[in-house]
C-alpha cells in the first residue's frame, strides 16, 4: 500500500506564497512520476503540475511561471511552491504518485489539502 499526506494549505492573500508538501509512504517502486491536480468548487479537477522521474516538469498555463515542482527523492517527498496566488487558485490541491505494478499503471491520490486565496 502507497499513502500521501498532503500539507501546507491555508487561507493567504492575493499575491502571496504557499509551498504544499506531500509526503509519500509504504511500498514505493517503479516510480513513473508525481504531480498536483487541484479542483475548485463547481469545477472539473485538473492538472497543476507533473514532475517525471527524470526530472522533468510541465505546467498548466494558468500558473506557469508561479509555481514550481520538485522533489526530494531520499524523503519521497513532493513540493508545490505557489508564488503570486490569484483568487482562481482557490481549490483543493491533489497529491499523486504514478508507479507501475505487476506492469501495470497505478495513479495514487492523497486526501488533499484546502488553498484559499482571498483577502
Amino acid at each position: 500500500q502507497v499513502q500521501l499526506v498532503e500539507s501546507g494549505g491555508g487561507l493567504v492573500q492575493p499575491g502571496g506564497s504557499l509551498r504544499l508538501s506531500c509526503a509519500a509512504s509504504g511500498s514505493i517502486f517503479n516510480i513513473n512520476g508525481m504531480g498536483w491536480y487541484r479542483q475548485a468548487p463547481g469545477k472539473q479537477r485538473e492538472l497543476v503540475a507533473v514532475i517525471t522521474n527524470g526530472g522533468s516538469t510541465n505546467f498548466v498555463d494558468s500558473v506557469k511561471g508561479r509555481f514550481t515542482i520538485s522533489r526530494d527523492n531520499a524523503k519521497n517527498t513532493l513540493y508545490l511552491q505557489m508564488n503570486s496566488l490569484k483568487p482562481e487558485d482557490t481549490a483543493v490541491y491533489y497529491c499523486t504518485l504514478d508507479m507501475v505494478v505487476g506492469g501495470k499503471a497505478v495513479r495514487y491520490w492523497g486526501q488533499g489539502t484546502q488553498v484559499t486565496v482571498s483577502s
